[in-house]
């Protein structure tokens, strides 16, 4: 259902719903009894197809669709004296591939969004997490809701304080910045 190109599941919304517009980044509210075409489903949201359009529906309103949500694992906490600057930058590696494009169902990490994931220490089992990111495309509208959604997912991560994801755009993002996986993923070799 929605977890991979090809598969798409038929809903009626059963209740209004909040979402956003894809790929402009509007908030909207889908109204109770419109059609709505499930195409992805990845990362704790939920893309559909509904009026032509796409929008994006946070995992925690899919009992709109007649979903039972399927919340994604809240990293698991490590033991303070073992948390360090490499284990938080791998959990933040980790959890920045839980972020999916609405569009693509690929993660951000593996579409090479990603150019730089780095922790600091600022006091005894507290860290800062600095991400530098891009976007496909320099006027995606989804681009905030997208760094929003990584910076949620970064604080979710036991230690971690302060989390700053910034949107860059040198280099310009290609095709060859994505991973091996994700260009067979998408039949681009």
């Amino acid at each position: 259902m929605g977890d991979a190109f090809g598969e798409t599941d038929s809903r009626t919304l059963l209740r209004d719903c909040a979402a956003v517009s894809v790929p402009w980044g509007n908030p909207e509210t889908l109204e109770a009894g419109n059609y709505a075409l499930v195409t992805q489903r990845l990362g704790g949201s939920i893309t559909v197809m509904c009026g032509g359009n796409l929008y994006r529906i946070d995992e925690r309103n899919a009992d709109a669709l007649g979903l039972e949500p399927q919340l994604p694992a809240t990293p698991p906490p490590a033991d303070a004296g073992e948390r360090s600057v490499d284990s938080i930058e791998q959990a933040a590696w980790a959890q920045l591939g839980t972020c999916f494009d609405p569009e693509i169902p690929i993660d951000i990490v593996n579409l090479g969004l990603v150019y730089a994931c780095t922790a600091e220490m600022v006091e005894p089992d507290t860290f800062r997490l600095t991400v530098n990111m891009t976007l496909t495309a320099p006027g995606c509208g989804m681009g905030t809701v997208i760094a929003d959604e990584a910076h949620a997912k970064l604080l979710d991560i036991p230690g971690v304080k302060e989390a700053e994801v910034n949107l860059v755009w040198d280099p310009p993002w290609c095709r060859e910045m994505m991973s091996d996986a994700a260009r067979l993923e998408m039949g681009m070799f």
